[in-house]
């Protein structure tokens, strides 16, 4: 247990947090959320015990251990890859190399009887008693699965760590963490430098792990699978739900509701009280309530509402131009980095209309595809562009390509042209930058406000074909979700590389996998693809028994282990979509029980009621039904689903 007491930190004359107190228990599993600059990284460095508060104190049983990864972290490291992993055990090394020594100055004892022999004796098994205790024995096997788990391979143990790029490193950092086991874990961002694969290894780590776990993610399906407790940090106090994310967002709206609810009458009520002071100021015989006024406006608790402007982004694309039947055509594309093979004789089209999801490991060539296609990369063998193609593209690094020097309005100016020279701010204010915003210097914006203003840049024209890579990247929740939203009306082809499976989930209609320098396409979205890759897991788990029951010698292979996972695989995924239909069910019976007080109040209005003074109340009735449609179609197609699977088991 960790204890969070009355914690207090402010920036620039501001709180970020005042007076802030929980507490981490015993396997707790909390996700930690809020808008960027809310806090969540420095809250993490006071409990890591990085940063100091001003106020209050972190709280910790004697003993206890804590492991904390970064957003980023810089190794400098001359080891190879699975000695920078062992360093993790460093008591265990130390140890082994303390029976080692032992062991050798032994076998060259012949004094068995004397003092100090058997004092040697006595440091040989307490040492070695110590090491059984550490897991010692264990220690290459689990070095090897945490490296494998996290998408390294065998042939990648020995090299040099600085030979890899730094999302490759963090992988290594993220895996010393993971092999300490410490009793509470603070991971900020851990998905930023991971594949898909690797994700989902790391959630089911994270999901049966013994200790503790604080989390920082803006990815909403990792934090739904792994974290059972969401701490939301606004305005320097804290909100602690009991809940996942998902459930977190509807019980935040709800409460948002009733802030907005409190603060509108509070406003109401000090509104009325400048009046009277306003209007009785002058006057002597009005002097004394005047004075009370003033010193209840002084002693009033304001309310305090985070100013979300429910400032999502809005837009969507321009009608896509028409183009040809095929997009894309390619026949033998290779493309090799010096004498570093990347792709190597791909032959793939992409039609008029598919939406395509490019996933794999990094450095499997998503990215340097991309790139070939909008010409960016020379190749070797044929690339064809069909007729009348016009590419929109959207780089990793998008926003490091814009001119810093440059305002807001003058990057956006600059390229507008006909009548949407007329439309730039409109443009801007869909994306957010309004008033002063716009004579901003981009080396002021944060990154998410320079993947913002690079996505409107990106609208100036209309294009057929749109190219991106990472896009998600620096962009909170309700940011990507207007963003997939936008690219579900989007009526032109797609090719999109990202491993957010929140984000590509119902988004694109086939996905091509970058697996040993060749391509292999799944038709269907993110979770058929993850469905054939664990069916594919399985035979090549019958392959390698039979050929290990051939190597024995071995007539008839046992398909008992086979049939076990297989039927484990599909009790698991029932037992999900159990979870799920149970969920929708919940969320089904409480828009019931909003729509019925809806009705009552209908019927029986309340004048002193905060929806009914604001006129929200029918707008919030055929939301609320709109919501209870909706969730009921995806009930039924739950229990569809959960049927067919029932079948499948019988």
């Amino acid at each position: 247990m960790l204890s969070v007491n009355n914690i207090s930190v402010h920036f620039t004359g501001e709180y970020i947090f005042d007076g802030v107190s929980f507490l981490i228990n015993d396997r707790d599993r909390i996700g930690l959320v809020g808008k960027n600059g809310a806090g969540k990284t420095t809250l993490l460095n006071i409990i890591a015990g990085e940063l100091e508060p001003e106020k209050g104190a972190i709280a910790s049983p004697s003993g206890q251990t804590l492991g904390y990864l970064k957003q980023e972290m810089d190794t400098g490291s001359q080891r190879t890859v699975i000695e920078e992993a062992r360093q993790a055990f460093r008591e265990t090394l130390e140890l082994d190399q303390k029976i080692r020594k032992i062991t050798e100055e032994l076998s060259r004892r012949t004094d068995f009887h004397s003092p100090t022999y058997l004092g040697l004796v006595s440091d040989l098994n307490d040492a070695t008693d110590h090491f059984n205790v550490l897991g010692g024995h264990k220690m290459d096997e689990n070095t090897e699965k945490v490296l494998l788990g996290l998408g390294f391979e065998r042939k990648d143990f020995t090299r040099p760590l600085r030979e890899f790029s730094s999302g490759w490193q963090m992988r290594v950092e993220l895996a010393k963490i993971l092999l300490r086991m410490p009793d509470i874990l603070l991971l900020d961002e851990p998905t930023n430098h991971l594949d898909i694969e690797s994700i989902q290894w790391l959630e089911e780590f994270l999901i049966s792990y013994p200790g503790a776990l604080v989390l920082v993610s803006h990815d909403r399906a990792f934090l739904d699978n792994v974290t059972r407790r969401t701490i939301e940090i606004t305005l320097g106090k804290i909100y602690d739900y009991k809940a996942s994310y998902s459930e977190y967002e509807q019980l935040q709206a709800e409460r948002r509701e009733r802030e907005i609810a409190g603060f509108n009458n509070q406003q109401q009520q000090i509104a009325q009280i400048e009046r009277f002071i306003e209007r009785f100021r002058y006057k002597n015989t009005k002097a004394r309530q005047v004075q009370s006024r003033l010193k209840m406006l002084d002693k009033m608790d304001r309310i305090e509402i985070e100013d979300t402007d429910k400032s999502a982004i809005r837009f969507r694309f321009p009608p896509a131009p028409h183009s040809g039947k095929v997009v894309v055509r390619a026949e033998n594309l290779t493309k090799s980095y010096g004498h570093h093979l990347v792709l190597k004789n791909l032959n793939f089209s992409i039609n008029k209309g598919e939406k395509i999801a490019f996933v794999g490991r990094n450095g499997e060539g998503k990215s340097t595809l991309s790139k070939v296609i909008i010409g960016e990369l020379p190749f070797d063998g044929k690339l064809e562009l069909g007729h009348l193609v016009k590419i929109g593209y959207y780089a990793q690094n998008q926003h490091e390509m814009l001119d810093m020097e440059k305002t807001v309005f003058e990057t956006i100016d600059e390229v507008a042209t006909g009548e949407m020279r007329t439309k730039v701010k409109g443009l801007l204010g869909s994306f957010l930058f309004r008033g002063d915003d716009l004579d901003k210097k981009v080396k002021v914006l944060s990154g998410g406000e320079k993947s913002r203003l690079s996505l409107a840049r990106m609208l100036l024209s209309p294009v057929n074909l749109l190219v991106l890579d990472e896009p998600t990247n620096h962009l909170d929740m309700s940011s990507k979700d207007i963003l997939k939203n936008a690219l579900l009306h989007y009526d032109g082809t797609l090719v999109i590389v990202s491993h957010d499976r929140d984000f590509l989930s119902g988004l694109t209609e086939k996905v091509i996998e970058f697996r040993n320098r060749g391509i292999r396409e799944y038709l269907g979205d993110v979770h058929d693809f993850l469905e054939s890759r664990r069916l594919e897991h399985l035979n090549e788990l019958e392959k390698k028994q039979i050929k290990q029951q051939t190597e024995n010698n071995t007539e008839t292979p046992s398909q008992n282990k086979l049939d076990f996972e297989r039927r484990k695989q599909q009790e698991s995924k029932l037992r999900r979509l159990q979870n799920r239909i149970e969920k929708s069910e919940q969320t089904i019976e409480k828009l019931e029980k909003e729509i019925a007080a809806l009705d009552n109040l209908l019927a029986n209005p309340e004048p002193e009621h905060p929806l009914v003074i604001s006129g929200e109340i029918y707008h919030r009735y055929e939301k609320l039904k709109a919501d209870l449609a909706g969730e009921m179609n995806s009930w039924e197609a739950l229990i569809a689903e959960l049927e067919e699977q029932k079948n499948s088991l019988s």
